[in-house]
């Protein structure tokens, strides 16, 4: 008989945001007249840059001459957009890299969920707590926890709580764990991790031989210039670390799919029999066979995002996502809310009031006021008691939930 990967069997709840979309659904077919805004899921709303669709477009026109069709490329990415990375987005930081450290992707979720399978079952695995529910998940579908308590954590996974009293930024743990997950700009509390924080992090993995999977997706929306864009730019990082970066939220390529992972050359693991084994290699195995690379048109796109007007363009982009940022942090200050993040990331982090439950203070916006929002507790037990509201919205849309809310303070 055939049976199933009983992994699954232990996710208690579906995936956080389709919940989200199934709760806004049901309500708008009760209410069809309603005007619902959403600041829940971080889709962005505005198009492409011009630079970016240009050179879709002309990439498109490739295709459709025998002489400039493309068909298979490397799996790993183009050599032209690995090169405009390795220059742009870290050589001007101080920060070098290899060609072949660098892994072109469909997108960080992707990336950050399939990293899992190139380590082995009996790790020891750290989030921070609220986390990212695809970290936790794909760990969970793997067979490397045991089932989720009443806590709401599976057994098997040390959590990390970030808490205002930390600043959402937890200090290593005391016992030894194997793979650690950091996401810093954070999604979903908004809060950034110092250099000196990243510092403790990298020294950590380096005395108890782990590795961190650093998902830096944010990095663009960083407006402190002390703050690190790149786990890289502390000193042995690339012995400990793989980071992910992502176009989604910074290009508009949510609809488009473009990203990256550097694997650095340096970077080891361990056999059971404690041989030393180069993660790179391994990783360069798994996406070539599982995976046949991102397409020629999008590549090329991506590419012109590192133009000079690409990159005028899509700042405009990523300050215009800060500035509603900006309004909503003010503005929910203002109702007398607590509240964390939306100054060097695109999240803010709300405190709900008077102790309300997450899902219940989700009800109550989307029913009152018509705004969606995401409950803290779908991000982790740490997460209970907050909402997470995105600024990934039209301005307009943004000043009118605003004004909504504020009428029920």
């Amino acid at each position: 008989m055939i049976t199933i990967n009983e992994n699954f069997m232990k996710l208690k709840a579906g995936y956080l945001f389709p919940e989200i979309s199934r709760r806004v659904a049901a309500y708008q077919k009760e209410n069809p007249q309603v005007r619902i805004i959403r600041l829940g899921i971080g889709d962005v709303t505005l198009p492409l840059p011009a630079a970016v669709i240009e050179a879709f477009h002309k990439a498109v026109a490739e295709m459709a001459e025998a002489k400039t069709f493309k068909g298979y490329g490397p799996e790993q990415g183009y050599d032209f957009l690995i090169q405009a990375v390795i220059e742009n987005d870290f050589r001007l930081r101080g920060v070098e890299l290899k060609a072949n450290e660098v892994f072109i992707s469909d997108g960080s979720k992707c990336d950050t969920g399939n990293i899992q399978e190139i380590f082995g079952l009996e790790n020891t695995i750290a989030v921070t707590d609220p986390v990212y529910p695809v970290y936790v998940d794909t760990n969970v579908m793997a067979g490397r926890t045991g089932p989720q308590n009443s806590q709401g954590c599976y057994e098997g996974i040390v959590y990390l709580p970030c808490t205002p009293a930390n600043q959402f930024t937890p200090e290593p743990p005391r016992e030894p764990v194997d793979l650690i997950y950091l996401c810093y700009p954070n999604n979903p509390t908004g809060a950034v991790a110092t250099k000196e924080a990243l510092g403790r992090w990298v020294e950590y993995a380096r005395a108890n031989k782990a590795i961190i999977l650093f998902d830096a997706a944010y990095e663009a929306f960083i407006t402190d210039a002390a703050i690190p864009h790149s786990i890289y730019e502390i000193p042995g990082a690339k012995e400990v670390a793989i980071e992910f970066r992502s176009y989604s939220k910074t290009a508009g390529f949510t609809g488009t799919r473009c990203a990256y992972a550097v694997v650095p050359q340096e970077l080891h693991a361990y056999t059971r029999a404690g041989e030393k084994v180069a993660v790179n290699p391994i990783w360069h195995r798994r996406q070539t066979t599982k995976f046949n690379g991102v397409s020629y048109p999008v590549q090329r796109a991506t590419e012109a995002a590192y133009s000079a007007a690409g990159k005028r363009q899509v700042r405009a982009l990523v300050d215009y996502y800060m500035e509603n940022a900006r309004i909503i942090r003010t503005s929910m200050e203002q109702f007398g809310y607590c509240v964390y993040g939306g100054v060097n990331a695109p999240y803010i982090w709300v405190k709900t009031p008077n102790g309300t439950n997450s899902w219940e203070y989700f009800d109550m916006l989307l029913k009152e006021a018509h705004v969606v929002s995401t409950p803290g507790a779908g991000f982790g037990p740490a997460g209970e008691g907050f909402l997470r509201l995105s600024a990934f919205g039209q301005k307009e849309n943004v000043l009118e939930a605003m004004d909504r809310i504020g009428k029920l303070a």
